[in-house]
């Protein structure tokens, strides 16, 4: 049995293997039941665990996708059926036959089974215990990061804490996500803060890898999100301890050159190696797409150039007069030059395309050999996480400080402006704070379906035209295909 689920677990397992990075590390010759109890591995496994992140399902492109949904961007693209299943979501009409919808569903789900299996099985090998203790602290903050994904995109979702064996059961029902939150997601990243090293403690060849600071960052964002602000403080306050900082120019925190990748401001970022022959779908790709496909359409300015996400003059007109980040963020006609190049705003339905992630031809010349980073969480994010607790909680003063210092990077250095609000006003500040600084980086789906209920999406959405949102789209369609396999899952109400 155990033979059967290693090896199968294991090829999949060895596309992740390195001896440089633990992205790109040589197979081993025999993976079988007689090899896989020693600390190669266990290190073997819980790469793959890593894998499903980088693919398309999640933060290769559904996962920023998202801004579309929220209406920071439409989809742009080719025209006709190009990203159909996108506009559908952002139109709100899709239903549980949406292509997106499927793969958010699916995407998970084979990271969940990786760290299952390094959780059932590394913990009994006889290895280095600081190789033991890390493999278990990483599996255990991906299993949170997927199960966290899946509970704010769809509720209630199936639980699976051990490998799938035979004679399980192949029809599970779907379980409460205040039980996924309080029994797995919350426990599994209390235990990585505990079980991780600091991300300094890692050698060159592991930069990327969860850190204690990764663990506690999106700790912190799961009681954000559950409205436990005391304890999100607490979180933030672990994470400044560790010594984050935030880089001193925005533009540094994103692009396909090493020092762009794994910065003093990075808690946590999708890893890619570019120069693969791998297919462009294929789950063995390891290029970030974000400049593919966000590069101004049939441009020639980088490798591809899709032009997808396509900001809306809405969003662009939330700049605040001296905002740096305009510039460093959106492609618009009068703008700084890019590569050399003045951008047109015919290039874009919108006039406008996405800056913060272009890769140029000099670093990155086709679709499969962008480097480049994907950042899940930074110390931007953390600050305003902080300052928005604190306002919840009434210390609405002392948010002023967290939130300014995200301000003043962007150039916006009058203090008076966050000085003396009230704490609606303060709230107000902190989500266009949230929406600007983080833009395109996929959080604004998720922050507006969190606040008030979900009544700011909805408020929103229907104030920039999509009246068809309504309470059932705060939670996207369980896929149809699932349920005609599956006869206990249920669907979510109104679709």
């Amino acid at each position: 049995m155990k033979k059967i689920i290693y090896t199968g677990f294991l090829l999949l397992a060895f596309i992740m293997s390195s001896c440089s990075d633990f992205l790109d590390k040589e197979p081993y010759e025999d993976p079988s039941a007689e090899t896989i109890k020693d600390e190669a591995s266990a290190i073997a496994m819980t790469n793959a665990a890593y894998q499903p992140m980088q693919r398309p399902k999640l933060y290769n492109m559904r996962i920023w996708a998202l801004d579309i949904v929220a209406g920071n961007s439409e989809v742009g693209a080719g025209g006709g059926d190009d990203g159909i299943e996108t506009i559908q979501l952002a139109n709100f009409v899709a239903g549980p036959d949406n292509f997106a919808a499927i793969d958010l569903w699916r995407g998970p789900n084979p990271g969940i089974l990786y760290c299952n299996t390094v959780l059932e099985n590394v913990p009994e090998m006889n290895i280095n215990e600081e190789i033991k203790n890390r493999c278990i602290g990483e599996a255990k903050f991906l299993r949170a990061s997927y199960y966290f994904s899946l509970v704010q995109l769809f509720g209630d979702v199936p639980l699976s804490l051990t490998p799938s064996k035979p004679g399980d059961d192949l029809f599970p029902v779907r379980v409460s996500k205040d039980k996924i939150y309080n029994e797995v997601i919350i426990p599994d990243l209390l235990d990585a803060i505990e079980l991780l090293p600091r991300r300094e403690d890692y050698s060159s060849k592991d930069l990327g890898r969860a850190s204690k600071g990764a663990a506690a960052g999106i700790l912190a964002k799961v009681y954000l999100t559950l409205g436990q602000y005391k304890e999100c403080i607490e979180m933030c306050n672990v994470v400044e301890g560790f010594g984050y900082v935030l880089n001193p120019d925005y533009s540094d925190c994103f692009g396909g050159e090493d020092k762009h990748k794994n910065t003093a401001e990075s808690l946590f970022e999708i890893q890619y190696y570019g120069l693969t022959k791998a297919d462009f779908w294929s789950d063995e790709n390891q290029a970030c797409w974000l400049s593919t496909y966000m590069g101004p359409r049939n441009s020639g300015w980088v490798g591809g150039g899709y032009g997808w996400n396509q900001p809306t003059q809405e969003f662009v007109d939330q700049y605040e007069p001296g905002d740096l980040r305009k510039d460093k963020t959106i492609l618009y006609e009068g703008g700084p030059l890019f590569d050399g190049k003045p951008y047109k705003s015919t290039m874009s339905s919108t006039g406008y395309n996405v800056r913060k992630f272009l890769v140029p031809l000099s670093i990155s010349p086709d679709y499969n050999t962008n480097s480049a980073s994907i950042i899940v969480l930074r110390y931007a994010d953390v600050l305003l996480m902080k300052a928005e607790a604190l306002n919840e909680l009434g210390s609405t003063t002392d948010a002023e400080e967290p939130l300014y210092n995200v301000r003043k990077r962007a150039g916006l250095t009058d203090r008076s402006d966050v000085e003396g609000l009230s704490q609606e006003q303060m709230r107000e500040k902190i989500r266009h704070e949230r929406r600007i600084e983080l833009a395109f980086e996929g959080h604004q789906w998720f922050d507006m379906i969190r606040w008030d209920n979900g009544q700011y999406a909805l408020n929103f959405l229907h104030s920039i035209g999509k009246v068809n949102a309504q309470k059932k789209h705060l939670l996207l369609p369980i896929p149809q295909k699932e349920i005609d396999s599956n006869p206990n899952l249920k669907q979510n109400p109104g679709y």
